[in-house]
């Protein structure tokens, strides 16, 4: 059995209101996809990886790689492979959806094998997460990273004067949805394909996997796997690194 991992990252970030796309941001000096990379390749058990960017973003993003990754594989890997040979890039689409539709088309991998879907720009998961996931994905075929609501949560309807409260949702019965989320291989192919024919747009892999009636596994996830999508992020993401350091 191989672990795979999926990393759509051709999204354009308008909401970061950045001069290029949010993946090419510098966190601590590198790229945010670089350490989402990094993190990956620190895990043995993962044997490629598969970053799907715009077709223009092609060369820097091997450029990239090139630059910053070779070393890094050396751990946990054997010393004959190298960043080449373990990271692909393939081109992405107008959607996530449709960037890991595109990378999951391209992997070499077998029905029984594992692929795992992350956020490029969650950069700070780490290796214990991702063993869980696959651990989860293992013994239930699907599951993905979550964290349990602290907030109460409110069901509103919207209306031309603002939302109106209509409901109030048991903190206990929601879970906040992070990445990776991992699906045995041939269960994310056969529910991407009954998506495709009946042209359903999912918000996340697992809502995908949900609707061909696979039922989803909850990992713990960590308050430090937040996903970089508006300016203040970046700051709160150099916070965590520094903890770390």
């Amino acid at each position: 059995m191989k672990v795979f991992v999926i990393l759509p990252a051709a999204g354009i970030g308008t909401r970061m209101a950045a001069a290029q796309p949010k993946q090419f941001l510098a966190l601590a000096g590198l790229p945010i996809l670089i350490h989402s990379l990094r993190a990956f390749a620190a895990v043995p058990r993962v044997s490629s990886i598969y970053v799907a960017v715009r077709q223009q973003e092609i060369p820097r993003v091997q450029a990239q790689i090139a630059e910053f990754l070779p070393l890094e594989f050396q751990s946990g890997h054997s010393q004959s492979e190298s960043a080449h040979r373990l990271i692909h890039v393939v081109s992405g689409g107008d959607t996530r959806q449709d960037s890991v539709a595109n990378a999951l088309a391209a992997l070499p991998a077998a029905p029984e094998d594992i692929v795992l879907v992350h956020d490029a720009v969650r950069p700070l998961i780490d290796a214990a997460t991702i063993d869980r996931t696959i651990d989860a994905v293992m013994e239930h075929g699907a599951a993905i990273v979550g964290l349990p609501a602290i907030d109460t949560v409110k069901q509103v309807e919207r209306t031309a004067h603002g939302a109106l409260i209509s409901s109030t949702i048991p903190r206990e019965y929601v879970v906040l949805a992070q990445t990776p989320q991992g699906f045995r291989c041939d269960l994310l192919r056969r529910a991407f394909a009954e998506a495709a024919a009946d042209g359903f747009l999912g918000t996340d892999e697992a809502s995908i996997v949900e609707r061909a009636g696979q039922p989803v596994a909850v990992v713990h996830g960590s308050a430090a796997n937040l996903k970089i999508t508006q300016p203040g992020d970046l700051a709160l993401a150099e916070f965590y690194l520094a903890q770390r350091s």
